[in-house]
């Protein structure tokens, strides 16, 4: 086996990558890391301080040689080491598009959601305190929903965000969904169903299985933000 993921399958940047590993068939090794505190040795293969961080051991197996920090240069890699099956499309265009979405759910939803809402309600369980529901209830209903009225507005009529194909778009936005749903449920289906008819889709793939129910047992049950 010659890669190695590190990192914590609670991320949902760790579950982007699991997800194309499975998805293209690819066989790796998970070592968790946990980055509160980050360990000396992680911090020099990881400059951002951030996880995931992949190494390929048939470049390197100690320090920074072999590895590729981060989860979108991850997920490029590994379409470029196995091209098939494709997660990024080949039209020029199309690409630009699914480019846009990763990055999209990543640096839009991601820091929105994981500050605002699945922090405060998931860490101060993790100490044995209350969760800060008012800043989460303020996140689920100022903060993310005109983030999902972009995405619905992009989806509707549409089974997939670009194109008529399954992507790298598509498993970035679900991997940072079945984040929120985790902590408080997924959106409404009545205000946002191609948002969310995408997730489920998307969620009920093989190669999310393994991460989510791992998940499932950590964080255990969402909370209702609506009541």
């Amino acid at each position: 086996m010659s890669l190695v993921l590190y990192g914590a399958p609670l991320s949902p940047f760790v579950r982007k990558v699991e997800v194309v590993l499975r998805e293209k068939g690819i066989e790796f090794e998970h070592e968790p890391v946990t980055i509160l505190p980050m360990p000396d040795w992680f911090k020099e293969i990881s400059p951002a301080r951030r996880i995931p961080v992949l190494r390929d051991l048939s470049v390197g197996k100690e320090g920074p040689p072999g590895t590729i920090p981060d989860s979108s240069p991850i997920c490029a890699f590994l379409e470029k080491r196995t091209p098939e099956p494709a997660l990024y499309p080949s039209d020029p265009y199309d690409y630009g598009r699914a480019l846009w979405y990763e990055e999209y759910a990543d640096s839009e939803i991601g820091p929105r959601m994981g500050m605002g809402l699945f922090r405060p309600i998931v860490f101060p369980r993790f100490a044995g305190k209350e969760p800060d529901i008012e800043t989460a209830k303020k996140t689920w209903k100022e903060g993310l929903p005109p983030l999902f009225d972009y995405l619905e507005g992009e989806l509707t009529g549409r089974d997939f965000l670009v194109g008529d194909r399954f992507s790298i778009a598509d498993i970035a936005v679900t991997c940072q969904l079945t984040q929120i749903e985790l902590a408080a449920g997924l959106p409404d289906e009545s205000r946002w169903p191609s948002l969310v008819g995408l997730v489920e889709r998307t969620k009920a793939r093989p190669s999310f299985a393994g991460n989510l129910a791992i998940c499932r047992k950590i964080v255990k049950e969402p909370v209702d933000l609506d009541a």
